[in-house]
């Protein structure tokens, strides 16, 4: 026994789903989170978007941070905004260039780890409370670790060079 179906109905069912999806999808990127440059679940630098040039601010647990620098523009927008977070890291090269990837380790004075990521360009920086942290930082199989004091005015800063 052979069975006739329309086309047109399942094709006008296709069309129905597929507005649907990009109706939802449109309202959730309308949706404002607060967070600069786009959602903490984004990985790419879309505060440049913005023209801010800011990369994307991530969260894990009670510590905001931001990592980039690749790009003129983002560089510019870290640095001038490395007043405003506590403590700003820069991660470089034997002949002084800018390095990426790196792995990044801050852990409190108690030794329990606040922030486990791995930067995104050769600048991050980092909104931890007034404290003495250790930071634990690795490029290429070579590790390194500073101490660093945040003090009440937020301005401890860092630099690793390999």
């Amino acid at each position: 026994m052979k069975t006739a179906f329309s086309k047109r109905p399942i094709a006008s069912a296709l069309l129905a789903a597929a507005l649907a999806v990009g109706l939802a999808g449109t309202a959730a990127a309308q949706q404002n989170n607060g967070t600069v440059g786009g959602s903490t679940s984004d990985n790419t630098s879309a505060g440049n978007a913005n023209g801010t040039g800011m990369p994307q601010i991530q969260q894990q647990g009670d510590v905001s941070f931001v990592s980039g620098g690749v790009g003129q523009d983002e560089s510019r927008a870290l640095q001038h905004a490395e007043r405003q977070w506590p403590l700003a890291l820069r991660f470089t090269g034997p002949g002084g260039e800018f390095l990426a990837d790196v792995r990044v380790k801050i852990a409190d004075a108690h030794g329990s780890d606040v922030l486990d990521t791995t930067s995104r360009g050769p600048y991050m920086l980092v909104k931890v409370p007034p404290g003495r942290y250790t930071v634990h930082v690795s490029h290429a199989g070579v590790a390194k670790t500073a101490a660093v004091t945040v003090g009440a005015n937020g301005s401890a800063r860092a630099s690793f060079n390999w």
